[in-house]
């Protein structure tokens, strides 16, 4: 299962592998230049929904709130 995913992120172009001719053999995978930034944006979007959580949860719990004394079919 390690080896597709780690084929298909190579085919995506998010990793590049390198095998070194030696006994046994060594291949050896690195994040491309894409992949670093794509690396970056999920962090910040991780941070961002971190600093926003409190808030989403409370949204959350009003829309819930409100919506409850509504009927079904509303």
């Amino acid at each position: 299962m390690l080896t597709l995913t780690l084929r298909n992120l190579e085919r995506d172009g998010l990793v590049s592998r390198t095998v070194h001719a030696t006994v046994p053999p060594k291949v050896e995978y690195e994040l491309t230049p894409v992949a670093r930034e794509l690396h970056e944006t999920l962090l910040r979007l991780t941070d961002w929904a971190e600093r926003h959580r409190v808030h989403i949860a409370e949204s959350r719990a009003a829309y819930d709130t409100e919506h409850a004394r509504e009927p079904a079919d509303a």
